[in-house]
């Protein structure tokens, strides 16, 4: 579904949007107004449920795009194929990520490429590329981190760089795109449980150091993407902790 017209909405681009917080932030972002773009690698019957979802909202709302991220020569035509789709592009959302234990004795160089390319190389080739675009509607660049940036988690050393070097590439890419290109990110606290199995206990030690004493949702996350993507136009490089005060507890 190509339109060769200028679309009256905005459009979004999110990166790991067929499922968990990627979704939520799709369906937020839809109903605030904007056209979404889903982007997958694998989940492909997922993804395809949710369009048919939104486009049941409204007609024409939604489509599918399916890519292997950690293929950085593949991503500038992701962006064009995007752009394509309504003739502009207005936010992309960066919340592709992979989560997994990494403990030290265990890390070879595969394992490191592989979250270092999915959390950090591709978020910042997209951004290049789509940049020009995005300048074009004075949009912005949301990535989604993680408190793990500033509180290394134990056992997940990779995972816990990549997410603090995405900060860094955060704050860098606000100076390199300014001013018309407004870049900001999300750090998620406890929201949803990893898809590896914790224990209750290790879920309740978890929420004990959390101020609020509760686990968030999607929903959240979601919210604070749609702020930053429509109502903070005087925000760039910043990252929003979404934590339940977690980050307080010393």
């Amino acid at each position: 579904m190509n339109q060769t017209n200028p679309s009256e909405h905005k459009v979004a681009l999110i990166t790991g949007s067929a499922r968990r917080i990627g979704a939520e932030i799709a369906r937020s972002l839809h109903r605030a107004g904007d056209n979404v773009i889903l982007h997958y690698c694998n989940s492909a019957s997922q993804a395809l449920q949710l369009c048919e979802e939104l486009n049941h909202q409204r007609a024409h709302s939604a489509v599918l795009l399916q890519a292997d991220l950690t293929q950085i020569k593949t991503l500038d035509q992701l962006i064009e194929k995007a752009f394509n789709t309504w003739k502009r592009l207005d936010i992309l959302v960066n919340n592709a990520s992979v989560f997994y234990p990494t403990p030290i004795s265990a890390i070879d160089e595969a394992t490191w490429d592989q979250v270092m390319t999915t959390n950090l190389k591709a978020p910042f080739f997209l951004s290049r590329a789509a940049a020009s675009l995005i300048k074009q509607q004075h949009g912005c660049i949301v990535n989604i981190d993680d408190i793990h940036a500033q509180r290394p988690l134990e056992n997940h050393l990779v995972y816990s760089v990549s997410k603090s070097a995405l900060r860094s590439l955060t704050q860098s890419l606000a100076k390199e795109f300014g001013p018309d290109v407004r870049v900001n990110g999300v750090a998620p606290g406890a929201i949803l449980w990893p898809e590896q199995a914790l224990s209750d206990q290790q879920k309740q030690d978890i929420l004990t150091k959390t101020m609020l004493k509760r686990v968030g949702q999607p929903s959240d996350i979601a919210k604070t993407v749609n702020f930053l993507a429509h109502d903070a136009d005087y925000i760039t490089g910043q990252v929003i902790s979404v934590d339940g005060g977690r980050t307080l507890y010393s």
